[in-house]
């Protein structure tokens, strides 16, 4: 029996269905929660969060109103309404697309949030406990509406994971990724959130391989390489007695590492064999496994592993579904130094709806001319009348530069 109450009425042992705001501004993972610590009541209370639902069934009632548990007389049932045949259809969200610079603060705190709590759903998995799939839809809904509005701001920020939290982040910049590949390749809203909910679980079997074979800085052992392939038939083991997760999810934590050419594993399916989303997840996964750090690596920059991707796409993957998520990206995705015909090394900062992908946003930072830095300027390939653009994809390090990042971030630099 769900009742809305006021913040203020909250009281330790209520179960809190849902507060009434946004997942990104609560101070829990969890959309659902008992109460069971004054700590949390007080975290609650110090949000802008005023209103919550609470299930009086599984949790005390406000003060002053009968526990339902203790009625005597149960509710009369309900009368059903009568339903149409046929129910219009929801009409799918509009929502509004934004600049870069406009989207980097939210995705910023999304991303933050995400890693906690993907470490927190991901341990609770190891734990033993059943992945509760409505908390993870939402932070599906999050990291799809701040994919929707601009995706180079969270994928571009979740791509600057560390190597100790390389698993969590891992997770939820595949999501990420998955979200604008399936916009890119014309799915529907709620297949794309399908396709980000895959994403966000992919790896969840992970957890069953030691830590210490996971953060291994050298090359593994023939036995530990064994463990590691086991992943994928572990986390499908933790997640098909999950209730609600559905066979999208499931087919892509067990079949993201299949290939086009059947040299995958677990079951080494080839061609046809491996569903849309398990392809779309190959690709998605090994993306932002090469351009991350590892123990074990430095990660490629964005641009050169598109093209070492492209060099093993014949065999590893879908080439329509690489081509697609190129086409997400961009060629040069956010992130990616190049040197102008005009002689000056540049960042790539955002990625253009509608406009060609060799015509991005760029900050322009140094002159090869001069070896010497210039005030950042931040410039529109695409604009009438300019005559620069790109001429070659650049190695930060061949030109001693120590936080690209900080170029494209710009001002939101600051605060990581």
């Amino acid at each position: 029996m769900l009742k809305k109450i006021e913040i203020t009425q909250l009281r330790v042992g209520m179960y809190v269905q849902e507060l009434c705001s946004s997942w990104i501004d609560t101070p829990f993972w969890q959309k659902s929660f008992m109460l069971s610590e004054a700590e949390e009541l007080k975290k609650i209370q110090a949000t802008r969060i005023r209103h919550a639902w609470i299930d009086v069934s599984k949790g005390l009632d406000v003060l002053g109103e009968p526990d339902v548990k203790l009625q005597a007389k149960p509710d009369p049932e309900p009368v059903p309404e009568p339903v149409p045949e046929t129910a219009p259809a929801p009409a799918p969200r509009q929502i509004a697309a934004v600049s870069m610079d406009d989207e980097l603060g939210r995705a910023s705190a999304i991303v933050s949030k995400s890693k906690q709590a993907v470490f927190s759903m991901f341990n609770e998995a190891r734990m033993g406990k059943a992945v509760d799939v409505d908390n993870a839809q939402s932070m599906v809904e999050e990291i799809a509406d701040s994919v929707m509005r601009n995706p180079g701001a969270l994928i571009g920020l979740a791509r600057l994971k560390t190597k100790d939290d390389y698993t969590y982040m891992h997770s939820v910049a595949v999501c990420a990724l998955m979200v604008a590949l399936a916009k890119q390749l014309g799915l529907s809203e709620e297949e794309a959130r399908e396709a980000g909910l895959a994403g966000l679980l992919h790896d969840i079997g992970k957890m069953m391989v030691a830590a210490d074979i996971l953060n291994k800085p050298g090359k593994l052992t023939d036995a530990e390489f064994v463990s590691v392939k086991e992943h994928p038939a572990a986390g499908y083991k933790l997640l098909k007695d999950a209730k609600g997760i559905s066979a999208v999810a499931l087919d892509v934590c067990l079949h993201h590492h299949e290939k086009i050419d059947g040299s995958g594993y677990p079951n080494r399916l080839k061609g046809d064999e491996i569903s849309l989303y398990a392809r779309m997840g190959a690709v998605c996964d090994v993306y932002d496994a090469i351009t991350s750090d590892r123990p074990y690596k430095q990660g490629w920059c964005p641009a050169e592993s598109l093209r070492k991707m492209a060099e093993w796409s014949k065999g590893h993957f879908d080439e329509k579904i690489f081509q697609a998520f190129v086409k997400s990206i961009g060629i040069f995705p956010v992130g990616t130094l190049v040197r102008l015909e005009s002689g000056r090394l540049a960042v790539v900062v955002e990625q253009q709806v509608g406009k060609s992908l060799l015509l991005p946003k760029v900050r322009v930072f140094f002159s090869v001319k001069s070896m010497a830095y210039v005030a950042p300027e931040l410039i529109d390939l695409s604009r009438a009348g300019m005559n620069d653009k790109i001429a070659t994809r650049e190695d930060a390090a061949k030109w001693g530069i120590k936080d690209i990042n900080r170029y494209w971030l710009g001002e939101a630099a600051n605060n990581r």
